[in-house]
């Protein structure tokens, strides 16, 4: 491909040493979908205040894989409004976050109407079978290329390469991945350079349109509540994430906000 055809993806905002886009679901959508119909690979990633804290925390691990993203969504309310507060004048305001769940219907909703196929990687085969039923009731013309759920544990070369031929042979130009933060991102960066699509990681999406897990009422999402309603239901395996990690982002925050917080640091 030469490089003109090379799509220039919307622009980022440094929150807390990582480039969130400045964006909203139609120009992401739109950007996935031309990527597919070019081959092109894009990485894209919702992220969260667990995600973005964690990239701080770990610069060297998930906040390098986080920001080499194509496009780095706010998917939590406190990410959007730190895109608002930490703007530049003149940048328009952020009416909506970009939810990973809700991007991946727009994708797929488009991907449908335009004969795109999309291939499922992640989470379990009773997930994936569930997830491939209900994306075909909400979306007739959905093509599933396949899908692939993948052992809990590192895979050895050999696995990993037969599944990438399994993608590739598929026929699909658009991945859509579930393997839990960071763990999904991690996979969608190692295999850029090996799979030409864009590479969509959309958290917990599959459980959540199979029916495996219930999604926080809207007004919670509203108003930025979702974390307590997941904390509520899944206190065992959340609550490290959102009793330590959420008032630590709201001081870093803080911190960058005063230009205390050395954000600059963590670029290349």
């Amino acid at each position: 491909m030469s490089q003109q055809t090379l799509l220039a993806p919307p622009l980022k905002t440094n929150v807390l040493g990582m480039g969130v886009s400045r964006t909203n679901y139609q120009e992401c959508t739109d950007f996935i979908i031309q990527c597919a119909k070019l081959k092109q690979c894009c990485t894209v990633a919702a992220t969260n205040v667990h995600s973005i804290t964690t990239g701080y925390l770990e610069p060297k691990g998930h906040g390098y894989v986080l920001r080499h993203f194509t496009l780095v969504t706010p998917d939590g309310q406190p990410i959007r409004w730190a895109l608002n507060l930490l703007g530049k004048p003149g940048d328009e305001k952020l009416r909506d976050r970009v939810r990973g769940p809700q991007l991946m219907l727009d994708v797929c909703q488009r991907a449908a109407t335009e004969n795109i196929s999309v291939f499922l990687y992640g989470s379990t085969e009773k997930v994936l079978a569930d997830l491939q039923i209900s994306l075909k009731q909400r979306f007739p013309q959905l093509k599933i290329a396949g899908a692939i759920s993948p052992p809990f544990r590192p895979l050895s070369p050999e696995e990993d390469a037969a599944y990438m031929e399994q993608i590739r042979n598929s026929g699909a130009r658009i991945i859509l991945v579930s393997l839990g933060c960071p763990r999904q991102e991690a996979w969608a960066f190692e295999h850029r350079h090996v799979l030409p699509y864009p590479l969509l990681c959309v958290g917990a999406a599959f459980d959540f349109y199979a029916g495996n897990v219930p999604e926080a009422p809207e007004w919670m999402q509203k108003v930025g509540l979702e974390w307590f309603y997941r904390l509520y239901k899944e206190p065992r395996r959340l609550w490290k994430r959102y009793v330590l990690l959420n008032p630590l982002y709201l001081f870093l925050l803080s911190l960058q906000l005063l230009h205390l917080l050395p954000v600059d640091k963590y670029k290349e």
